[in-house]
């Protein structure tokens, strides 16, 4: 049977009628057709370019479907101008060679809320993520660079431990990159960003690499631009990344998202000590740290370790072949930051060879894929025009309590969703 003819036949046949066909790998575009009905699968061999296409293997035992769904970058760079092209090209020849500058303003440009600004890095993300997968494959499949979350209350003392451990990971010979989400101010959009302004030292170092990262008061923001800024950060060649969090709330959730291993610190002297931290944020944990374990402090440095060690025992593990550990350290005297480390390989060598760091990172993919629908999502509901005209209204309304917020979001979702039956 030749292909049109096949083609032509009712949705019920269609199978039936491929598996007599005497071809072996064909692709088929869906897409609706005034002439042939909606959904009509159109043949296509696997020579031709396609970009959402659905590929039918016929094996001879049978018909097995693969779904494929590919976006070649020749198809993502199209539509850009010959100078957007060269700017997408220096960034990635000079990311990849470690050049400093390029990597700081490849994620300037993941950075942006621009829409323009917002594609073109993505045409860079897919070339650096298409070189990071060769560069994985070399490496016999395992990571190239060690994910490391890092969080705890203001006060325990995380800049001071990241220059001293910084300092130490670079005199070994690590390339290390500290991207710093600092929450930005919701009224005026401001952020401090003065992680890098105390750690003067590491900043100075050419194998480090400090970026601090301003929420714009969403945590949309955070999850975004952090996770891309990872990606970018490893395509440059640096092999550990520490992501910093100031506070105890959201973000610590969504970082918890991106990296391989979560570190806690936390201070000797905080009052009522299994009570000030949220639960949730400790049974994220890998690794919980008491920080500043030195001169007076130490006594209650260890009353905290074994309070903490007799509460992880309560909380349900994470992993089946990692069970989190509690320890004492100090940036100032250097106390503990070498076990620290230690654990924290013998942490990334254990999930390595079980396979859970594999599956969590795949995971983490998703997530990520999620979160970012979900972001653009309420930003084209927001922006839509029947819903748009119509917020002010009902926001009006909701304040006065003349409406019910969950009415007025009723309405908006009914408007948009007449707009688009």
């Amino acid at each position: 049977m030749n292909i049109p003819m096949l083609l032509q036949r009712p949705h019920q046949h269609f199978l039936k009628g491929l598996v007599r066909t005497p071809f072996r790998c064909y692709r088929f575009i869906f897409h609706p057709s005034p002439h042939l009905g909606s959904g009509v699968p159109c043949a296509q061999p696997l020579s031709s370019p396609g970009l959402h296409c659905a590929k039918w293997m016929l094996p001879s035992n049978g018909l097995t479907r693969k779904l494929c769904l590919q976006t070649t970058l020749e198809e993502h760079t199209e539509g850009l101008s010959d100078k957007e092209q060269r700017l997408v090209d220096k960034l990635y020849a000079g990311l990849i060679q470690g050049q400093r500058a390029c990597l700081a303003e490849a994620i300037t440009l993941v950075e942006s809320t621009h829409s323009r600004k917002k594609e073109l890095a993505q045409v860079l993300l897919q070339k650096v993520l298409a070189h990071h997968r060769e560069q994985e494959n070399l490496n016999k499949g395992k990571p190239l660079a060690f994910r490391v979350g890092l969080s705890g209350p203001p006060g325990a003392g995380k800049s001071t431990f990241i220059e001293y451990f910084g300092k130490m990971l670079t005199e070994r010979g690590h390339k290390l990159s500290v991207l710093a989400v600092d929450p930005s101010s919701c009224t005026s959009g401001g952020s401090l960003l003065g992680d890098k302004t105390r750690m003067t030292e590491l900043s100075r170092d050419m194998n480090a690499y400090i970026r601090p990262s301003p929420t714009r008061g969403t945590l949309g923001g955070v999850t975004r631009t952090t996770n891309e800024a990872i990606l970018l950060c490893e395509g440059g060649g640096y092999d550990i990344i520490l992501v910093e969090t100031v506070g105890v709330g959201q973000s610590e959730f969504a970082v918890a998202d991106m990296v391989d291993m979560f570190i806690l610190l936390l201070p000797p002297a905080g009052g009522d000590e299994l009570q000030g931290i949220k639960r949730g944020i400790v049974e994220m944990a890998d690794l919980v740290a008491i920080t500043k374990s030195d001169g007076d402090l130490i006594v209650p440095a260890r009353r905290i370790q074994a309070e903490y060690v007799s509460a992880l025992k309560l909380l349900r593990r994470r992993s089946g072949v990692w069970r989190p550990k509690v320890i004492r350290i100090s940036a100032r005297s250097g106390e503990g930051i070498t076990e620290m480390w230690d654990k924290m390989k013998e942490f990334q060598e254990v999930m390595l060879v079980s396979g859970e760091l594999a599956a969590k990172r795949q995971k983490q993919q998703k997530v990520w894929m999620w979160n970012l629908i979900q972001e653009n999502v309420i930003e084209h509901f927001r922006t839509h025009p029947a819903v748009r005209e119509q917020i002010p209204l009902l926001e009006k309304r909701v304040l006065s309590g003349a409406l019910s917020p969950g009415l007025a979001a009723d309405l908006l979702l009914k408007a948009f969703k007449s707009r688009h039956e």
